[in-house]
């Protein structure tokens, strides 16, 4: 930089000498110069006015104050024994260079402040002998020194910043001067409490600061700046050089950053004394130039790793001369701080490139500490700037050198971590960069060269560069080696330079190591700022590699050393950012991760190295969470050698994926930190995910074998391998309770000896319940498919999370929901079938032939279960919110397991223990604790659910047993779980009603009779049988309207089965004999009404009660009398004449007409046939103290009769027709094009004139999110509440969609996805959703009707006991026990807190939002106007202004493409204990056949873990159970018990 400039070296040699010989008291006996000096000097010092009121000087003439100056100048050379002599010679000295002051002394004699800068040059130059080490002093005469050099350069510095009379040539001689005293005391080596070593750190700072004034005032000549350089070189064996240095250059390095970055970049905070290093007024050029020449002051630090060159001055020649025992001089015992040296520096560096990447934070302080600067980085290792990095978040330094106490990190994590007690705003993302941050280039062409030839530090390059330099070193003809500088001679050989032999063993350059360490990981740091679309020159990417390969390369006792782990810390993001050619350190990087995660117990090199080990782990995590796709994406694509150019060492992709998944599994196996296993499940799952979708889509069920060597033995082997795996495990289950059905054997193909050896030798984990299972798998395996297919994944995934859910993680509550996502997600999983099955054989029941995986699903519920009854055991004071939350969570698990492998079901004992667990769920215990017990029935039961959360949810896996599991989706497809029949589409098929086309709801409602039954159901019967049925027989139409959904059912009544009512009776004539016509005589005979003998009878007293007709007459009067005679006489007239007119008929008997059987009857009374047969009409009375009647409800009729004849009745059942029985969520997708940053850009995005420009892959992955449906025809969530769930499918209603492929905003397409428990819409906003919902939001949505006039559907409301309607009561905790009826037998229902219907927090759903955004360029999610697309994101159900959702609430999944195909995951998100679900994870890798498929279901879990953490959420089932509720207590008819018969018989309108 200087190198055709002359050194001023020799001046300044000059300067001390003629200094040390100027007096002419050096012509005469010291005792005489002396005596002299004492007599004059304390004249002088009286006038000064220390002691006495200061008087003018008495020197008038230039020749008197030389005269003075030459006493004082010897005076300053004196013994210390002289103190007070010499005392008084710096207090005139310092008392006369106030003539540079404004305002001088009175005492400073006149010629000096005529000729200020003259005379202050010389006394500068004679201070020069008070600093000249006195040899043979005592400790405290050396103190003395001290303080008096310490006054002189307290002055020096003073003056230097008040004067405004100082000339260039005074300020080069100050700086010439500081420089000579510096080189006097730190050019020697250090020797402890010297006067060198006391004031080592003072003259340095003064040097340092002084010079930053100059560069203000004089700014130093390009030679006056070389010499500094050159004798910063000769003081690098002092720790204070470094620290000072470090001081100067992060000061100036803050200034750097203001005006070259502006106020928006991230403030360089230092201590506060170094914030006043920089002069007021350097100008911003100045700023830059003293930057970058300070930088390079001390040259290449890398020099501080060779002793022989720190040693190689003439001092050390001079002591190592003089050693009595003879020595080197790299020897010298104050050499052993080099490695401190380096490693400060290496810091210094460090945290300049953190300030240039935004990295700034208050740990920097510890590096610049003021005072006790000396020992700042040693005290404060663990709070260094240079420890910190993207993706890391560490918290302590992994590269300090050894700590000054003792921590307690060298021991395992403890055990009982909990993720409560972690911060979860950021899963690993570690800290944020600056946005407007230089190059990766720029950063890199300042320190490169430092930083790279620090990395190599110790590396097998850098050892052959060193037998390289000593090969050429022994070729020299002289073995004397001359330095340049002074004619110094080094007596060392040029082999010792290279000789390790000759070194110490505090000196061994694995000393050095921590500085190494700190450059590599400066280095990533660097190469993780890569922004998307920036390219980095190749040659640094080559030097990056190479130094990481040297780094990275694992010794044979595989310990983590410094190195490793600051490599580790700092790589997070290094596999995620596009960087050519980053693949080839994958083999490296799998090895590191191998060493660092499988262990529970960490090797570490020394003990000395103190970091955060969980910090350390969360980094390995997300390296390899951004490794773990890379196997199947590049399969069999080579992985080339940096430093062989053979192909031996070659691995494929695909050979690494054993590896990476043997990690993943013992790192799992052995985590004790919530957060690092959280992430690790996301991980687990996207593996198996990734492998079952590759298998499906690449190989097409075809061969499975991924070997680069396929061969037809291999892919057999594969696929009995899979099966083997199943019979380990199968062979694992305990007899007896295990089997599936009565007897289970599996059978296997040929081989399969030889396959359960390869199993055997790979250790399952055992069942046996224990924190630390033996879960180690082989590091070498023979086949690449031998333990990582799709099936051996599944299988070693669900043991392994089922162990550990039920050992370790049930007390974590975000680890435990994130273990049952995941077991959630390998259910849904369908493993490609194997040639092998194993064939479970029922007695009872017929051959049941079910696949290889059948035993692991079982067994996998039965753990769930277990894992249920625990946590429901756990006593009273762990039952809290979260453990519910847990509890509920697992019963969705389940729920997901049955639904996806009904076949579970037919197993007697898979069916016993889970309904034992619904059982559980429902009351609080089971009726068998053992198989040995006697049941307890539920009469004896006493209902005592843990809450009544836990409650609902095992009621709703009740149901999903009974209504869905084998039955989903329905005929109505996934769209629906109720019946797409009501009211009015079955009056549409009844014969009745003829214009059908123009019925309304009510007129269809009034064709139908309401009960309710339970409380909870109603019940709508329709008597009128359709129009397809032509078998007339008492036909009832049910709609039944529950918790669960709505269905609909036909009953008749039959009397005959339909496969024996073929022929019909009735129907056909049978035929009848001739009939004979012979006609019978009849004998006319009268008609007597009493007995012959009745006269003879004696009549008694009761024969006279009887009335005569004459007594009649003459009592009542003729006129009755005649009344009823004439009645009978038109009587016997009209009977006349009916014979006459039956005798003349065609059907009289005489004609012989043929009979035939009467019409068949059309009317029916069929819902009361209907009532009467099911139960529904038995009036007993319920009597309270049978516990069994008095389950539930308080005593009530079992029907209750619904008054539909209300105008607002069809509306109400409209509105719980409008209440889903599954949750419903919503995400928004948005396209952000590289660079845009508001809204209406973002939307644009989505204009059909823009659709062509969309990355390609984009459309590919919302085809993968969901099934594309048409809002006209759709009955489920459309994201929209106005238009979800309703029948579909009138003629103008079903409009012809001619949008664009891409446009799905909800108008009339919409992406949608749906399981038996949940919906979920994927909306994609246009300038359509902006209209639409300023259109509702000013009319008044469908939602503020809705759900504000039946507030109690979305609330737990009051109900009045005596209807029946449960009290609410809080969710979350246990159920209250009623105290003062202990002593009472009878169940205690539960009961739901009350609560104020009207709060805001007590809505059904969270109003928070879920964006799902791609990103072309990465850092663009930094600049998200989230809050200005929340207007494009309404649903219609928020309530109230203050209950919309804010962007501080919503969660965004950003993804971005990846040049290699991949996909890049940024999470973002509210803090909170529960706001991040599985199974993605921030800065996850993913391909991209499975994006849509783990974005759907972080989605949903997303929305389970907010309604989870939502005390007063109330699940859909409920939410309709309180509207049935409602309505009855609306529209009730008390009716009596013959009010109700008689209802019954009347007919429907």
């Amino acid at each position: 930089m200087y190198s055709e400039w002359a050194s001023l070296s020799a001046q300044i040699t000059a300067n001390s000498c003629g200094a040390q010989c100027f007096s002419v008291l050096n012509k005469f006996p010291a005792s005489a110069g002396r005596e002299v000096v004492v007599s004059v000097v304390k004249q002088l010092g009286t006038n000064l006015g220390i002691t006495q009121n200061a008087e003018p000087s008495h020197l008038v003439k230039d020749e008197e104050v030389k005269w003075c100056m030459d006493v004082i100048c010897f005076g300053l050379s004196l013994p210390l024994q002289e103190h007070e002599t010499i005392k008084d010679c710096v207090n005139v000295y310092c008392e006369w260079l106030t003539a540079l002051h404004p305002q001088p002394r009175i005492s400073v004699p006149k010629p000096i402040c005529e000729d200020a800068n003259l005379y202050a040059r010389q006394i500068i130059n004679h201070f020069h002998n008070l600093f000249v080490p006195r040899q043979g002093e005592s400790a405290d005469t050396i103190k003395r020194q001290a303080v008096l050099c310490h006054r002189v350069l307290r002055t020096l510095q003073q003056t230097a910043q008040i004067s405004q009379l100082m000339d260039r040539q005074t300020w080069d001689t100050l700086l010439l001067f500081l420089l000579a005293i510096n080189e006097i005391l730190l050019a020697p080596p250090t020797v402890k409490d010297d006067v060198g070593d006391q004031l080592c750190e003072r003259v340095l700072s003064v040097l340092f600061e002084v010079w930053l004034l100059a560069c203000v005032r004089s700014f130093p000549s390009p030679s006056m700046w070389k010499t500094l350089q050159e004798s910063c070189a000769m003081w690098r064996h002092r720790v204070a050089l470094v620290d000072q240095w470090n001081r100067v250059n992060l000061a100036l390095t803050a200034r750097l950053l203001e005006f070259s970055y502006g106020p928006a970049f991230p403030q360089l905070k230092n201590a506060d004394e170094d914030g006043q290093l920089i002069p007021i007024g350097m100008s911003n050029d100045c700023v830059a130039q003293t930057w970058y020449r300070f930088l390079r002051m001390i040259g290449n630090p890398t020099a501080l790793c060779s002793p022989h060159i720190i040693s190689k001055s003439s001092h050390f020649v001079q002591w190592a001369l003089t050693h009595e025992k003879g020595a080197e001089t790299h020897q010298h015992p104050c050499l052993q701080q080099l490695p401190q040296i380096f490693l400060n520096a290496m810091k210094g560096i460090s945290s300049q490139v953190d300030a240039f990447l935004g990295l700034s934070k208050t740990s920097l302080i510890g590096l610049t500490g003021g005072g006790g600067a000396r020992n700042a980085i040693s005290s404060s290792a663990n709070t260094t700037a240079g420890s910190t990095g993207p993706g890391s978040g560490l918290e302590g330094s992994a590269t300090a050198p050894a700590p000054t106490t003792p921590t307690s990190t060298s021991g395992p994590p403890s055990a009982s971590s909990s993720i409560n007690s972690l911060p979860l705003t950021s899963m690993g993302a570690g800290v944020e960069l600056a946005v407007a941050r230089p190059k990766c280039n720029s950063i890199l062409h300042v320190f490169h060269e430092w930083l790279f030839e620090a990395a190599h530090i110790g590396g097998d390059t850098w050892r052959q560069n060193r037998k390289k330099q000593a090969c050429e070193a022994s070729k020299r003809p002289s073995s004397m080696i001359m330095e340049h500088r002074k004619g110094s001679i080094s007596l060392s050989q040029p082999n010792s330079l290279n000789d390790p032999q000759s070194l110490p063993p505090t000196l061994t350059i694995d000393k050095y190591e921590s500085g190494r360490a700190e450059a590599i990981g400066t280095l990533c740091k660097i190469f993780c700022a890569k922004k998307t679309g920036e390219e980095i020159l190749p040659v640094y990417l080559a030097r990056f590699y190479m130094a990481l390969q040297q780094c990275l390369k694992i010794t044979e006792s595989r310990e983590c050393d410094e190195t490793l782990a600051s490599i580790l810390l700092h790589s997070s993001d290094l596999f995620r950012l596009d960087l050519d050619g980053i693949n080839v350190l994958l083999p490296g990087f799998i090895a590191a991760l191998e060493i660092v995660l499988p262990d529970k117990d960490l090797k570490l090199k020394t003990q000395s190295m103190v970091f955060n080990r969980t910090e350390l782990r969360r980094s390995a995590i997300n390296i390899l969470l951004s490794i773990m796709v890379l196997p199947l994406h590049y399969q069999t694509l080579p992985i080339r050698d940096l430093t062989c150019e053979t192909s031996e060492k070659m691995f494929t992709f695909i050979q690494l994926k054993s590896r990476l998944m043997n990690i993943l599994m013992n790192a799992l196996q052995v985590e004790t930190d919530a957060q690092n296993t959280h992430m690790l499940l996301g991980g687990l799952l996207l593996c198996v995910q990734d492998a079952v979708t590759f298998e499906e889509t690449e190989l097409g069920g075809g061969n499975a074998n991924l070997s680069h060597n396929s061969s037809g033995v291999q892919h057999h082997d594969a696929n009995l391998l899979s099966s083997a795996c199943s019979e380990r495990s199968a062979s694992l289950v305990s007899a007896g309770t295990a089997s599936l059905g009565g007897q289970t054997t599996a059978t296997m193909g040929a081989g399969s000896g030889s396959i359960r050896d390869t199993a055997s030798a790979h250790d399952y984990p055992s069942l046996t319940i224990s924190d630390d299972m033996s879960f180690e798998f082989g590091q070498e395996l023979e086949g690449v498919t031998t333990y990582d297919n799709a099936h051996a994944l599944f299988v070693r995934a669900t043991y392994l999370v089922c162990h550990r859910l039920i050992s370790s993680w049930k007390t974590d509550l975000n680890v435990s929901l994130a273990a049952l996502e995941l077991l959630s997600g390998l259910a849904r999983l369908h493993i490609r079938e194997t040639d092998t099955l194993v064939k479970i054989y029922e007695a009872s029941q017929n051959l049941t032939i079910i696949s290889s995986d059948a035993l692991e699903c079982k067994r996998a519920v039965k753990w769930i279960c277990d894992y249920i009854c625990y946590q429901c055991s756990r006593p009273p004071p762990a039952h809290s919110k979260d453990l519910h939350s847990t509890i509920v969570a697992a019963f969705q698990c389940t729920a997901a397991w049955l639904m996806q492998h009904p076949y579970l079901l037919q197993d007697k004992d898979c069916l016993q223990t889970v309904l034992e667990v619904v059982e559980l769920g429902i009351s609080g215990t089971k009726s068998q604790s053992k198989g040995t017990d006697i049941p307890k029935f539920k009469d004896e039961k006493e209902l005592k659910p843990a809450s009544m959360r836990v409650r609902d949810a095992a009621e709703n896996l009740l149901t999903i047993i009974l209504e869905q599991v084998g039955y989903f989706p329905s005929e109505c497809g996934p769209e629906s779980i109720s019946s797409l029949l009501d009211e009015l589409a079955l009056m549409k098929h009844c014969n009745s009603l003829v214009p059908a086309a123009a019925a309304s709801s009510e007129q269809a409602i009034a064709k139908f009779k309401y009960f309710v039954t339970e409380n909870s159901t109603i019940l709508a019967l329709l008597e009128e049988p359709l129009g397809n049925d032509q078998d007339p027989q008492p036909t009832v139409t049910l709609l039944i309207r529950g918790p669960f959904g709505r269905h609909a059912w036909t009953m008749q009544l039959r009397h005959l089965p339909r496969s024996k009512s073929g022929i019909k009776y009735h129907a056909v004539n049978p035929g009848r004999p001739i009939p004979m016509n012979d006609v019978m005589q009849r004998l006319d005979s009268e008609q007597k009404n009493f007995p012959d003998g009745v006269d003879k009878v004696q009549p008694c007293v009761a024969d006279y009660s009887i009335p005569t007709i004459e007594q009649m007459r003459e009592q009542y009067g003729t006129a009755g009398i005649r009344e009823l005679e004439s009645m009978l006489e038109n009587q016997s007239i009209h009977e006349k004449l009916a014979w006459a007119e039956a005798d003349t008929s065609a059907d009289s008997l005489s004609h012989a007409q043929e009979c035939v059987p009467p019409a068949v009857c059309h009317e029916f009374h069929a819902a009361r046939l209907f009532l009467s047969h099911f139960g529904f009409l038995g009036f007993e009375t319920r009597n309270p103290q049978n516990p069994a009647e008095a389950l539930g409800n308080p005593p009530q009729r079992p029907l209750i009769v619904l008054d539909t004849k209300s105008t607002a009745f069809a509306a109400d059942l409209d509105r719980l027709d409008k209440l889903s029985a599954r949750t419903h969520d919503s995400v928004y997708v948005f396209y952000v094009k590289s660079g845009q940053t508001s809204a209406q850009q973002i939307i644009g995005n989505m204009a059909e004139e823009q659709s062509a420009s969309h990355d390609p892959h984009f459309a590919s992955m919302l085809q993968t999110l969901g099934w594309p449906v048409q809002i006209a025809e759709h009955s489920g969530w459309t994201g929209f509440a106005h238009n979800s769930w309703s029948l579909k499918g009138t003629p103008e209603e079903q409009l012809k969609s001619t949008a664009s492929e891409l446009n799905y905003n909800g108008s009339q397409r919409v992406l949608y996805w749906a399981d038996v428990s949940s919906e979920i819409a994927f909306v994609v906003p246009t300038t359509w959703n902006l209209r639409y919902n300023s259109d509702t939001s000013d009319s008044g949505s469908i939602s503020s009707t809705d759900q504000i006039g039946s507030s109690n559907v979305w609330a737990r409301g009051e109900a009045d006991s005596a209807t029946g309607l449960a009290k609410s009561k809080s969710r979350n905790l246990s159920l209250e026990l009623d105290t003062n009826r202990r002593d009472v037998k009878e169940p205690v229902p539960p009961t739901r807190r009350k609560g104020n219907v009207t709060k805001p927090t007590l809505l059904a759903q969270a109003p928070a939002k879920i964006f799902l955004v791609w990103l072309e360029s990465y850092e663009d999610y930094l600049n998200f106007p989230l809050e200005d697309l929340l207007a494009y994101t309404r649903t219609g159900e928020e309530l109230h202004t203050q209950q919309l959702p804010r962007a501080s609430d919503c969660h965004v999944i950003f993804v971005h493409s990846l040049l290699s195909g991949l996909l890049r995951v940024k999470l973002q998100g509210p803090p909170g204990r529960m706001s991040f679900a599985t199974p993605l994870v921030d800065g996850m890798v993913l391909s991209r056949r499975v994006v849509g498929n783990l974005v759907r279901q972080t989605a949903l879990n997303i929305s389970r873990r907010r309604r989870l953490d939502n005390d007063n959420y109330q699940p859909p089932h409920v939410r309709r159970r309180l509207k049935v509720q409602d309505i009855v207590q609306k529209y009730k008819m008390d009716l009596s018990e013959a009010e109700l018969l008689a209802h019954l018989f009347q007919r429907a309108i």
